[in-house]
């Protein structure tokens, strides 16, 4: 990890060499809290969201939706009905993305303030952090962390003067996949089974418990200290003459490259600076077939798409997703097929069983891939599968973790479609 000064690393520039997490003095004398003391006693709550609208901060978890204009479409507060909710997604469970681990082992107070700053955005007195169960480390720190701010007075009753109250909770999950798709971690915090909700209502409108509730994830949250300590058109110029998306991103990769990890870049760095500067290249031996722009449920890009910018307009218009901007390599060594298999199997087993494409589809999508990667695949598969990515686009399916489980395998399809040929048995 790179790190270099607040004004162009503002989510890393305080982690410490020894990967150690910040206490709360020491977080503090680094502008930590800043913000909150700044903002609580002098910043309308509506100004707030307008101003991060006006940067421009995009949600950091995959999909990429403003987070002002997600705030905006909560209905007006009503001091009659007061409940409403901020809920952190922290159940980062997409293979290769580690990014949100980072930063709540390093800066759990950044996330807390974060936390705290959004929730006074959207007049929320409560919040919840919802942790992948895995992270234990995180969890320690984090509760630590949320321990030493409320010692301090920043959570809890009348936050330094100000007259309103909020309170914090961590809970973990028990480990699953689909506790990333909103409505289904919201089901899971209320003690019920983690299935997606029908939409409408969104969770603005009717979320925790029926109330009016914010899901964001733990990158876009730490933004929102530095944006309303250095205002919009600062994080708007950090990735200004690179990209039409504003600020910097925690950019990542895995697979058999040289020196695989975390980099925090402006955006629209391109995969190629990512892969060949800060990852050092591929492995001695390994030569690049493809690779998957942000976690395992986005569409394979080839090598000669490596000098698009990483954002998520750019990314898109190539028939993927930036999605968490966590690229994983593909080497030459592995058959697309094998790569693809274990992809799908991971899919198969996290979907909840909710809707029939997602729990049908997806168990037959991996036997279909078996047969051809052991060379008994039948006429007909490579047809056949072809046409359950569109059986499990969306629109057909509850939520996206269906349309997610085809991205690979439609893109794959496309560009190495001679490999499924020959995976049909010969007669």
């Amino acid at each position: 990890m790179t790190v270099a000064s607040a004004d162009t690393h503002p989510l890393t520039w305080r982690l410490r060499a020894d990967d150690s997490a910040s206490d709360i003095k020491l977080y503090e004398a680094n502008d930590g809290y800043a913000a909150v003391r700044q903002i609580l006693n002098n910043t309308a709550p509506a100004d707030i969201v307008k101003l991060i609208k006006a940067a421009g901060l995009r949600g950091r978890g995959g999909g990429g939706f403003p987070a002002g204009v997600k705030w905006e479409l909560m209905p007006a507060f009503d001091p009659n009905a007061p409940k409403r909710y901020l809920l952190c997604n922290a159940d980062e469970m997409e293979p290769s993305t580690y990014k949100d681990r980072l930063l709540m082992e390093q800066a759990p107070h950044q996330l807390i303030e974060g936390m705290i700053l959004a929730a006074y955005a959207i007049q929320a007195c409560n919040g919840y952090l919802f942790l992948r169960g895995e992270y234990v480390l995180a969890a320690e720190r984090m509760q630590k962390a949320l321990t030493a701010a409320k010692e301090a007075g920043y959570l809890g009753k009348n936050i330094l003067g100000s007259g309103w109250d909020f309170e914090l909770v961590l809970h973990t999950g028990a480990g699953r996949y689909i506790c990333g798709e909103e409505t289904a971690l919201i089901n899971s915090l209320e003690g019920r089974r983690a299935n997606p909700r029908a939409r409408p209502p969104f969770p603005q409108v009717a979320g925790l418990w029926g109330r009016p509730t914010i899901v964001n994830n733990v990158e876009t949250l730490c933004n929102v200290p530095h944006i309303l300590l250095r205002g919009a058109d600062w994080y708007k110029q950090l990735s200004q003459g690179k990209s039409t998306d504003a600020g910097t991103k925690l950019f990542g990769v895995c697979g058999r490259a040289n020196k695989p990890g975390l980099w925090e870049l402006p955006m629209g760095t391109t995969a190629r600076e990512i892969l060949e500067q800060h990852a050092g290249g591929m492995q001695d031996g390994y030569e690049l077939k493809a690779w998957l722009p942000g976690g395992v449920s986005t569409d394979f890009l080839l090598p000669e798409h490596l000098d698009t910018p990483m954002d998520f307009d750019s990314i898109g218009k190539l028939g993927s997703r930036m999605g968490t901007g966590i690229i994983t390599v593909v080497d030459q060594k592995p058959g697309i097929i094998t790569v693809l298999r274990n992809i799908e199997e991971f899919f198969a087993r996290e979907s909840c069983g909710w809707c029939t494409p997602c729990r049908d589809g997806l168990p037959w999508t991996v036997k279909t891939l078996q047969a051809l990667e052991q060379g008994k695949g039948q006429p007909g598969d490579i047809e056949m599968l072809e046409r359950t990515t569109k059986l499990l686009s969306p629109g057909y399916t509850f939520c996206a973790l269906a349309p997610g489980a085809m991205e690979p395998l439609q893109s794959a399809l496309k560009y190495f479609r001679a490999e499924f040929e020959q995976g049909i048995a010969k007669t």
